[in-house]
C-alpha cells in the first residue's frame, strides 16, 4: 500500500527573512498600481496566520470591535474560531473599513464587491515583491506564525495550534472549545505584532530586502 506523503508549502520561518519580507510589503505598498485591500490582506495574513479562505471570505459582521475580535467559523473544521485583533490589525482594518464597508467583504475582489479577494490574490502579490514559490505561498504565513511563535517567542505549543484552528486536545482527551485560553492567545497575537514589527525595523536598519523587489 502507497501512503502518501506530506506537502510541506514554502514559507519563511527564520527572524531575518521574515524581516525582509514584512519591509518588503510596506515598500510593495507604495506601489500606486497595487489596490488597499491586497496590502491589508497581506498585512492581515501575517499577523493572522490563519487559512487564507478565512482571510478572503471575512465579512465586516464577523469583526466585534467592542471586544477587539473576530468570531468566524475555521474552514477546515467548520468550528467556530476566534481571532484577537492586535492594535496593528485594528490599525489596519480600520483603515481599509473606509474602503470596503459598502460591501459585505472585508477583503472583496477588484471584479466587483460581491465577491472575495482572488483564491490567488496573496500569491501573486508575493510573486511580485520578488519572493520565489520556493522561499513563500499564502499558506507560508501559517508557517512562519507556528515556527517562531513556538521557536523565538517561546510559546506553548498548544497555545499556537489552538490559534491556528486545529483541533487541540487537554490531557484528559477532549478537545478546547473556541473561548479556552482567550486571554494567552489575545497577549500572543498582540506579541507576535510587535515582534513583526521588530523585525521589520532590523531589517530597515540592515536595508534586508528582496533585490528583485528592488528592481521591480
Amino acid at each position: 500500500m502507497r501512503t502518501s506523503k506530506a506537502k510541506h508549502l514554502a514559507a519563511l520561518t527564520t527572524p531575518k527573512e521574515v524581516g525582509a519580507l514584512m519591509l518588503a510589503i510596506d515598500y510593495y505598498s507604495m506601489s500606486p498600481a497595487v489596490t488597499p485591500v491586497v496590502v491589508a490582506a497581506l498585512k492581515c495574513s501575517a499577523m493572522w496566520f490563519c487559512r487564507q479562505k478565512e482571510i478572503r471570505f471575512l465579512e465586516w459582521d464577523q469583526i466585534h470591535w467592542d471586544k477587539a475580535q473576530i468570531e468566524t467559523i475555521a474552514a477546515k473544521t467548520n468550528a467556530s474560531f476566534i481571532i484577537p485583533l492586535s492594535r496593528q490589525a485594528i490599525e489596519v482594518l480600520k483603515e481599509l473599513h473606509k474602503v470596503t464597508s459598502q460591501g459585505k467583504y472585508v477583503f472583496p475582489s477588484a471584479r466587483g464587491d460581491s465577491r472575495p479577494l482572488s483564491e490567488n490574490g496573496v500569491n501573486v502579490a508575493i510573486r511580485a515583491m520578488g519572493f520565489s514559490k520556493e522561499q513563500m505561498c499564502a499558506h507560508g504565513f501559517r508557517s512562519m506564525g507556528r515556527t517562531l511563535l513556538d521557536e523565538a517567542l517561546n510559546y506553548p505549543p498548544h497555545i499556537i495550534e489552538q490559534q491556528l484552528a486545529h483541533v487541540v486536545r487537554d490531557p484528559l482527551g477532549r478537545a478546547y472549545n473556541r473561548t479556552q485560553h482567550l486571554e494567552q492567545r489575545r497577549e500572543m497575537m498582540q506579541h507576535w505584532a510587535d515582534y513583526l514589527d521588530k523585525l521589520k525595523h532590523e531589517a530597515t536598519q540592515g536595508n534586508v530586502i528582496s533585490a528583485n523587489f528592488k528592481q521591480a
